[in-house]
């Protein structure tokens, strides 16, 4: 035990100190993408030709859709004159579906609380059970991470629990193939009301790379109302922890 006490005076404080400061990431992390239409010459579609999800297009200017976007390099490398531009913002979690969509000019909308009553009642103890409907498993890792020393989701108190029935929410990965979609609806029944849905990574929103497959049915809002969007693919576990936090009203 004097050990292991000396030793955690060595180590000293090893969970991140986020939210009261800044996100400290990684020099290759892509975050919230930055566009400059002005930069785009007339008739170019570099950005759009590579982007592997059509998350990037034209329509009335420049727009991304997160929600699609696997947060790769390719269109800001195929950009020319910079008009597509990653930053290292790490907030990216929005309430509605179309607040995805990133188009110059427009004005930016994070996720808001649930309102007075739900944060009322979760403010200060939120649990959610996590289902991976057919995930690769990167989204998984990013979320598990944040129950880890350097994370500590517990301090918030948000934790993963094992049964629905001890949950106030379903945290969804993953595409939602058919082999996955009774799971997932029978998991939804089981937890007790009042309820919310967090679809986590590009999959869960959108289908993600495996969008159109005939085994997969594009994200989870196509059978229940989704609460919160938390984009990236994966989303980085600071990105989720953002979007939750937004949740509750703490941020």
């Amino acid at each position: 035990m004097f050990k292991a006490a000396l030793e955690r005076i060595r180590q000293k404080h090893r969970t991140t100190r986020y939210p009261a400061e800044p996100a400290l990431l990684p020099a290759l992390f892509r975050g919230y993408p930055r566009l400059d239409p002005a930069q785009c010459p007339p008739g170019c579609t570099c950005c759009s030709d590579v982007c592997p999800v059509d998350a990037i297009y034209h329509a009335n200017g420049l727009a991304l859709d997160m929600g699609k976007c696997l947060f790769c390099p390719e269109c800001e490398r195929a950009c020319p004159n910079g008009a597509v531009r990653f930053t290292a913002d790490e907030k990216l979690a929005t309430s509605e579906r179309e607040d995805l969509v990133v188009r110059e000019g427009e004005e930016r909308r994070l996720a808001h609380s649930m309102g007075k009553e739900l944060v009322s009642l979760y403010g200060r103890s939120f649990k959610l059970r996590e289902v991976s409907a057919g995930g690769c498993n990167a989204c998984e890792a990013d979320t598990n991470v944040l129950s880890t020393i350097g994370f500590d989701l517990g301090r918030f108190g948000i934790q993963f629990v094992a049964s629905p029935r001890h949950a106030d929410g379903m945290f969804v990965t993953g595409p939602v193939t058919e082999n996955m979609r009774i799971a997932l609806l029978k998991t939804w029944d089981a937890i007790p009301g009042p309820k919310v849905v967090i679809a986590a990574g590009a999959c869960a929103i959108d289908g993600g790379p495996f969008r159109g497959h005939h085994e997969v049915h594009d994200g989870i809002d196509k059978f229940l109302p989704v609460d919160l969007y938390i984009p990236g693919c994966p989303p980085h576990p600071l990105t989720i922890l953002d979007g939750l936090l937004r949740l509750l009203g703490r941020r």
